[in-house]
């Protein structure tokens, strides 16, 4: 994921560079609009993917939202980030990886996700030997073990586990209001 991981960061800078040059004739929606498109889809690309990477990588593409987040707001370097990034309602870059997850999640159990990413999720009541246990009832999932933390925990399948909502587009809303506060609240 190194290598992944740098290609995103130079090129978000990169573009956040060229953003920079022109933000002074940009009104701040348009320049928002720009970044947004530029920036932090870059960021969220296939995002999922990283779940579990190491720290020091989650802190290279938080750098870019941070750096993005100064740019909208010409704020200074020494400013506190924490409340241009709530401001903006952008969640940090594990908040996004969890929310990209429980999304993808969700979208399987719903039917509405690529067959092969369903079919490695399971819920509890659908296992024969839980079947009388009181998780029976519950909508969560059956979280496999495995047999190496660097990879198997980042799989799908252990990475997400989440609850029955009543559409796509209010689990989402709820879940990122979650991770929001979740993440916001600490600081």
């Amino acid at each position: 994921m190194r290598t992944h991981v740098t290609a995103v960061v130079r090129a978000c800078f990169a573009a956040l560079r060229q953003i920079r040059s022109v933000r002074r004739s940009l009104p701040r929606l348009a320049l928002l609009t720009l970044v947004r498109a530029l920036i932090v889809s870059k960021v969220d690309y296939c995002n999922s993917v990283l779940a579990g990477i190491h720290g020091q990588l989650q802190d290279r593409l938080q750098s870019v939202l941070n750096a993005a987040a100064r740019l909208v707001f010409s704020a200074r370097r020494s400013e506190r980030i924490t409340p241009l990034l709530g401001e903006l309602h952008w969640l940090r870059v594990l908040e996004r990886v969890t929310f990209r997850l429980c999304v993808l999640a969700c979208r399987c159990l719903h039917g509405t996700a690529p067959a092969y990413l369903a079919a490695s999720l399971h819920r509890t009541s659908a296992i024969d030997t839980r079947r009388r246990s009181r998780s029976a009832d519950s909508t969560m999932l059956v979280l496999p073990s495995t047999r190496r933390s660097t990879l198997g925990d980042r799989a799908f399948s252990v990475a997400s586990s989440v609850r029955n909502a009543p559409s796509l587009t209010m689990f989402c809303r709820k879940l990122k209001t979650v991770l929001f506060w979740s993440s916001f609240d600490n600081d």
